[in-house]
């Protein structure tokens, strides 16, 4: 499924060039043609502009997982100690 997206902008980028080669080929456009290379132009600015906002988020994500993970070592860390002083509480006699 990723790969199908991530393929869109650039097959869609193609098509815009391959179809601005054919026009300027050709001796005119149609107003059809303008209009569907229009709407091609405004979909890939659409991907785009969902392919920005994807990564955004992706970003904010990751920095979550970072700080979790940030958490997770300092609680560790605190557990290991707590464990050794009651590990050296248990050794030491009781007066």
């Amino acid at each position: 499924m990723n790969l199908k997206k991530s393929l869109k902008i650039p097959v869609l980028a193609g098509a815009l060039f391959i179809g601005g080669l054919m026009m300027a080929g050709c001796g005119g456009v149609s107003e059809a043609q303008m209009a569907q290379l229009d709407a091609l132009k405004q979909e890939v600015k659409s991907l785009q502009d969902e392919a920005n906002t994807l990564k955004d988020d992706r970003a904010k994500l990751e920095a979550q997982i970072s700080d979790i993970n940030r958490k997770l070592a300092e609680c560790n860390k605190q557990k290991e100690e707590t464990k050794a002083n009651l590990e050296k509480m248990m050794m030491t006699p009781s007066k």
